[in-house]
């Protein structure tokens, strides 16, 4: 499918999306919060700044974005400029298992999020979350 804006629309779009409280992380977190759990957010001292964490329980919690994070059912790479976002995705996907990685020999439950899981099995998501949280 063609791109309907010109390049600087695009880039000015592309340049205003967050990476941190986005909008299905803020759904996540706002219903944890209701039902009691308690957790810190984007946490810039814990390697890789997970999306949420308790270090009391040495958990930490990664909601990854289908595209951002190469998620290989949705993530569909743009049709213009694709070396650049096959090289992004890709290091995106390769700094995420670092982390993974870093977590697990350190010892901490690490758990990540499709955000696809969270559209389409939303309580099961929070309920599974309430649980290790």
């Amino acid at each position: 499918m063609a791109d309907n804006v010109s390049k600087e629309i695009r880039s000015k779009t592309m340049a205003k999306i967050k990476s941190k409280r986005t909008g299905f992380e803020d759904q996540v977190t706002k219903e944890l919060w209701r039902r009691g759990v308690r957790f810190r957010r984007n946490v810039d001292d814990l390697f890789g700044s997970p999306d949420i964490s308790n270090k009391r329980k040495k958990t930490i919690v990664f909601l990854d974005s289908c595209f951002w994070h190469g998620c290989v059912e949705h993530c569909r790479i743009p049709k213009t400029n694709t070396e650049y976002w096959q090289r992004k995705i890709m290091k995106n996907v390769t700094r995420d298992a670092q982390v993974t990685e870093y977590y697990n020999r350190k010892g901490w439950n690490i758990i990540r999020i499709w955000e696809h899981d969270v559209k389409n099995h939303y309580l099961e998501v929070i309920d599974r979350l309430e649980k290790l949280l």
